[in-house]
């Protein structure tokens, strides 16, 4: 922060003050992070009581320190004799809950991994250090590993349970952590007015699907179109096929209302894999970013996931989801990231990464593409779920919903498979994803379709401008991706302003 401070703000151009008040968020971000983590040790060092040595001897190892052969050896036999101390600690004292506990197990894991890279460094070189480790570090590894093994099976004072029947377990974050990261990524709304915006979205969602039932011939039964289109899918073993096909078609669309800049090497470097069973029970649909991962029925499954699974891969649904995917989404997205300012990719956002292919999913709405009322309900099928996925997040973290409400939620109202459903909620609060990452897909191409109608409806950029200019600006937050390409004056103490919706 001292070295940021002593840069010129006020000499800087527009793009260089987006760096810079960027960095700075970044810092304050790390700042705040570094505390918490501080927090959290605190409460489980009392079952590490030999970290700090174990760190001294990695800092002392990193720098090629001749080690004392002897001391160094009982420094290794003392952490044995540590560990006894620390179990009878956790007896006397169990960790406080499931959390603390998984964190004394990475850093335990950490604290191994140090010892096994200095006794790997120094051994067969050292000749001193070898004569006195040959035994010494062995017996310290196998009591670090039987400690890991038995701490893992202590009890905690306070254990984590499933809020409901669905057996999910996730950590609500609450209206305090929902507010500071709503400022640190530039949404300049409260959650109740982002749960508001979603409900008119769906409301839009419902008027289009209504249109798209009456042309199928359901009337107003759209949840009977919906299972119409679910039928429609191919057999095992055919899906990478239309995968192919259907970018090929995305692409020739594209090419031809000349929307974005596709370089040749993009064409032909996207690629697909399957994902795993096992890997279906977080993802039932496609994932993706460099590749596509194709979720598709495999062997193992009983016969009620197999066909959930060809359900919830219909072709109006991946219509609607490989170009999200693929190109011009995720994966031109990430080629352009790699090669055009770099640096920026530790700006990331999820408002700028999901924001950027779900705005493609818009467009392509907005430019005919879904042509039959078959893919306009597929469209409409994933433009819904991004708004539900906004109201049961919202809803879970600030503690008024639980799990098995948000699935069935999704049953409800959107007409996901239950399968589908469970996974989608289970990806969502167990699979390593941020509070407001199911957030990002709606807002942050909201944020786009905004910027797009201000930019490229009043002629002041073409489609093909505005699209290869957020590509070469790199990922960051669409505020100041809107202050570089309008040219705005920033200032030093920047604060998210940019009201985007005014529906």
């Amino acid at each position: 922060m001292d070295k940021l401070k002593a840069v010129d703000f006020n000499a800087l151009d527009v793009s260089g003050r987006v760096d810079f008040i960027l960095l700075k968020r970044n810092i304050q971000n790390d700042e705040y992070d570094l505390e918490q983590d501080e927090k959290d040790y605190q409460h489980y060092s009392y079952a590490l009581p030999f970290a700090d040595e174990i760190v001294t001897l990695q800092q002392n190892r990193r720098r090629g320190q001749r080690p004392g052969s002897m001391a160094i050896a009982k420094a290794f036999y003392d952490i044995q004799m540590e560990i006894a101390k620390a179990k009878s600690a956790v007896l006397k004292t169990p960790l406080p809950d499931k959390n603390s506990l998984n964190k004394t197990m990475e850093t335990l894991e950490e604290l191994r991994n140090g010892l096994k890279n200095i006794y790997t460094f120094y051994n067969g070189y050292d000749p001193g250090f070898t004569w006195w480790m040959k035994k010494t570090y062995p017996d310290t590894d196998s009591s670090l590993a039987a400690y890991t093994t038995w701490l893992s099976l202590q009890p905690v004072a306070k254990a984590d349970k499933a809020m409901d029947s669905s057996g999910i377990i996730g950590h609500p974050a609450g209206l305090e952590k929902i507010d500071q990261l709503l400022q640190s990524e530039m949404i300049p709304y409260s959650p109740d007015e982002l749960t508001k915006i979603a409900y008119k979205e769906f409301a839009w969602c419902d008027t289009e699907m209504l249109k798209a039932s009456r042309q199928m011939g359901f009337g107003n039964d759209w949840k009977k179109a919906l299972e119409k289109v679910k039928e429609d899918y191919v057999a095992p073993g055919d899906q990478p096929q239309l995968i192919d096909h259907l970018e090929e078609h995305a692409i020739a669309f594209i090419d031809s209302l000349g929307l974005v800049t596709i370089p040749p090497l993009a064409r032909e470097a996207w690629r697909m894999d399957m994902l795993t069973t096992q890997e279906q029970k977080l993802a039932s649909y496609f994932l993706g970013g460099p590749e596509i991962l194709i979720a598709y029925p495999t062997d193992e499954m009983n016969y009620e996931s197999k066909m959930m699974s060809l359900k919830s891969n219909n072709l109006g649904f991946a219509n609607a989801e490989v170009y999200h995917e693929l190109i011009p989404g995720h994966n031109l997205q990430y080629f352009m990231e790699r090669r055009y300012k770099p640096y920026r990719r530790v700006f990331s956002t999820p408002f700028s990464v999901e924001g950027w292919a779900f705005y493609w999913e818009m467009t392509m709405w907005d430019k005919g593409f879904d042509n039959t009322p078959e893919k306009k309900i597929g469209s409409l099928f994933w433009r819904m779920t991004r708004c539900a996925r906004i109201i049961f997040s919202l809803n879970y973290h600030l503690g008024k919903w639980t799990p098995q409400q948000c699935i069935d939620y999704l049953v409800d109202r959107v007409g996901l498979e239950r399968a589908s459903a469970e996974s989608e909620v289970r990806r969502s609060f167990t699979g390593g994803y941020g509070p407001l990452y199911q957030l990002a897909y709606m807002f942050g191409a909201l944020q786009m379709h905004a910027l797009h109608h201000e930019m490229v409806d009043s002629k002041k950029m073409t489609d093909r401008e505005f699209n290869d200019d957020f590509l070469h600006e790199n990922t960051m937050p669409i505020e100041m991706f809107r202050a570089i390409i309008t040219k705005q004056k920033l200032a030093e103490n920047f604060t998210t302003q940019w009201r985007f919706y005014d529906k």
